[in-house]
């Protein structure tokens, strides 16, 4: 399995738990936002992207437990 099929896997799924759009997460997160569409068709991105990507979707998963 390519190493971006897990980011996607765990994208999809912070998409899904959060309810935020796609292009919402690009943009936020990257400011880019037709990056998941990108990251669906196949685009393979550089470990610094990765690691900003995980950071931002970490960070808006902490502050919704702490509104829990």
């Amino acid at each position: 399995m390519p190493p971006e099929r897990p980011l996607l896997m765990i994208v999809e799924r912070f998409l899904r738990e959060t309810g935020m759009p796609a292009s919402k997460l690009g943009r936020r997160a990257l400011n880019d936002p037709s990056f998941v569409t990108d990251l669906r068709r196949g685009r393979t991105p550089g470990t610094p992207l990765r690691c900003r990507l995980e950071h931002f979707m970490n960070t808006v998963r902490s502050k919704q437990q702490e509104v829990r």
